[in-house]
């Protein structure tokens, strides 16, 4: 029960963070300790398709930054102040030699990184939306890689916490008026299928 509570507890933790501490960087180390927690995850077929292009460097993080749409339901926010950046990303690419489809794979990978790294006190922000041809061009990422994701990492400069959906099913996030990140998540009950009678 243990083990259970610790990865409830993690979960829990585990909200997107946008605004980072700059003065704590993300080491390639840590990244490649992440990346390394990939490969136990399940993968369909075995296939094991999926790469990662590790950015550090804060010329490379400045342009990746460029490319990348931040929280849709911010309205009025582009994405963190520059002094409220990410120190590090992982771009996650589909290996197209091997296949045209990752199955589930992406999904439970980056699971097990952002899980890695709130358990390393790190933050990180999966992001769907950005512009591939700077991804892939830019930061000079092989032509059979397929850019899926980019996991923006660093410290936190923001909590984040989750908060019952309210009366009107209203599921965006939000700032309080502390700016504080507030998720709303649906009860337990409204998750669990009851048979038809």
């Amino acid at each position: 029960m243990q083990l259970f509570d610790t990865l409830r507890s993690l979960l829990e933790s585990d909200r997107s963070i946008r605004r980072f501490d700059r003065s704590r960087p993300v080491t390639d180390t840590t990244l490649r300790s992440l990346v390394d927690l990939t490969r136990y995850c399940a993968s369909g077929r075995n296939l094991q398709p999926l790469r990662y292009r590790l950015v550090t460097d804060e010329a490379e993080c400045d342009t990746l930054f460029q490319a990348l749409a931040w929280a849709g339901y911010y309205k009025d926010w582009d994405g963190p102040s520059p002094d409220q950046r990410p120190t590090a990303y992982l771009i996650q690419c589909l290996d197209t030699e091997l296949t045209s489809d990752c199955l589930c794979d992406d999904g439970l990978q980056l699971q097990a990184i952002t899980l890695g790294a709130a358990a390393l006190g790190i933050g990180a922000c999966i992001i769907k939306s950005f512009n591939r041809r700077i991804v892939t061009e830019t930061l000079r990422v092989p032509s059979h890689l397929n850019p899926l994701y980019v996991v923006a990492l660093g410290y936190p400069a923001e909590t984040a916490r989750i908060v019952p959906l309210p009366a009107d099913g209203d599921i965006r996030y939000f700032r309080s008026p502390e700016s504080e990140q507030c998720v709303p998540k649906r009860p337990l009950d409204s998750l669990i299928i009851t048979p038809e009678q």
